[in-house]
């Protein structure tokens, strides 16, 4: 099968190349594959199975609807799947959007939700300009990509999305925060700043692909001020963040701030493709017809996502993330003390990222930044302005070929897990909600060993030695919590 996939799909397949397995049987945290192995799943189809594989509630919903005749496909037209949806999806939303909401089925990928966003705000504020936030990522469709970190064709304004480790200003912490806020705020006023009062600002309350920043919550409502105070709507993408993913039930609760739109896919489908956008009626301002789609009106992911939403809300699997998680991030932080090619572990939530590094580079960049600052401190003398030093120690650079081996390490002991970041080179967790804490020890045991597996190789020979899993390398045992599913 596998032989038959290369020879016949795309060659923008992306997860099959790194995972190279076939899928036959899923339940919970576990995956089966066709050979009879077991893996643990912390991808999650990337945030989309908050419950994990084929959990009783959906099955059950689910079965319910094909059972009952109901129709499957209905375009835009009410029926009683999409009514009992929408209702549980109003119930969980931030109040002050909740109370005036308008929602728009659109195309059932995220990306879709994204593109009618644009459209949305372009049309209620006749502006054309969107704003977006370096290191995002919002999908693969024209404007959306547009609006994402790996752009080529730029007609986005981009703003520096605040970050610790690799702060764009070299600072980090709440200064980093403020700078990047004010650098904003100056685009925004500046009237030769060249960036026209945009239609939007899109941006994610943690970022995923751009290697799981979560936003400090203060600049979440600096911008959140900003925006409302010059009648800029204030787009969320809580495509993977929503639906009690980062401990909160939507990422933006943790800051308290009313977004004016949201963006909503993945998990609100409970494993199904369904894909929403929700903003206040004052932008509703559309005719009819001027955004559709064919599959805008699926039952069975509207009764699945129904039940998925309702499961979360009523086992406050939000909270059981927040605690969670907040114990994973500590043992992950155990791993930087003790692994130089760690070079930064962070996340929010069920949303955890761990930054792999070169650590060989480390003492070459200090060595530069020495004799820089030596250069520029002689420079000073003679000119008698103030010499410029770096403020903060420069993290070492990203290692995507030790990220890679981590990865691969990882599905040889039966886990499987992501990988995103500036140069992919940040291994990401994304667990169902459902985690215990039995299958967290479990996947941190195994993760663990995957980064020492690699850390004790000599850095040149990481990208060598690794072939197809299983061929002449160790595989781990038995591993407790293995097993485990709901």
């Amino acid at each position: 099968m596998l032989r038959r996939q290369c020879a016949r799909e795309s060659a923008a397949r992306t997860y099959a190349r790194a995972l190279p397995i076939v899928p036959v049987r899923a339940r919970g945290l576990t995956i089966e594959g066709a050979d009879g192995r077991r893996y643990l799943d912390c991808l999650s189809g990337a945030g989309t199975l908050a419950l994990g594989h084929n959990h009783p509630v959906v099955l059950e919903a689910v079965r319910k609807v094909l059972d009952s005749g109901a129709p499957l496909h209905a375009l835009d037209l009410a029926t009683p799947v999409k009514d009992t949806f929408v209702t549980e999806l109003f119930r969980t939303l931030p109040a002050g959007l909740a109370a005036r909401a308008r929602v728009q089925f659109c195309g059932p990928a995220g990306t879709d939700a994204v593109e009618a966003a644009f459209k949305l705000v372009r049309a209620a504020t006749g502006r054309t300009g969107i704003m977006a936030f370096t290191g995002a990522y919002h999908g693969m469709t024209d404007a959306a990509l547009a609006a994402s970190g790996h752009a080529r064709d730029v007609r986005v304004t981009r703003l520096p999305y605040p970050q610790d480790y690799r702060c764009p200003f070299g600072v980090g912490g709440p200064l980093g925060a403020e700078l990047a806020a004010r650098w904003t705020e100056s685009l925004l006023d500046d009237p030769k700043s060249g960036v026209p009062l945009p239609a939007g600002m899109i941006f994610e309350p943690v970022q995923g692909e751009g290697g799981v920043l979560p936003a400090p919550d203060e600049w979440t409502r600096r911008v959140r001020r900003l925006t409302e105070d010059r009648s800029v709507p204030l787009i969320a993408d809580e495509v993977q963040t929503g639906v009690g993913r980062t401990g909160a039930f939507w990422a933006v609760d943790h800051s308290g701030i009313t977004p004016d739109v949201m963006v909503l896919s993945k998990a609100i489908g409970g494993s199904l493709p369904l894909a929403v956008v929700v903003y206040r009626d004052d932008l509703d301002v559309w005719a009819p017809g001027a955004h559709a789609g064919t599959f805008r009106g699926n039952q069975l992911a509207m009764a699945a996502g129904t039940a998925t939403l309702a499961y979360v809300r009523e086992n406050r699997l939000a909270e059981h993330a927040a605690d969670l998680g907040a114990r994973m991030l500590r043992r992950l932080g155990e791993l930087r003390e003790r692994y130089a090619c760690v070079g930064d572990v962070r996340g929010r939530g069920l949303m955890l990222g761990l930054e792999l590094v070169d650590p060989t580079a480390e003492a070459e960049t200090e060595r530069e930044t020495a004799a820089r600052d030596r250069t520029e401190t002689g420079s000073a003398a003679e000119t008698g302005a103030a010499p410029l030093t770096a403020p903060g120690r420069r993290p070492p650079p990203a290692a995507p070929a030790l990220a890679a081996a981590v990865q691969r390490e990882c599905l040889r002991r039966g886990l499987i897990v992501e990988l995103g970041g500036r140069h992919g080179s940040v291994v990401r967790l994304l667990p169902p909600l459902t985690l215990t804490d039995e299958q967290s020890a479990a996947v941190l045991d195994r993760l663990a060993d995957a980064v020492e597996a690699v850390a004790c190789e000599r850095p040149a020979r990481v990208g060598e030695r690794f072939g197809p899993p299983g061929q002449g390398h160790r595989t781990a045992g038995p591993v407790r919590g293995a097993g485990g599913a709901q």
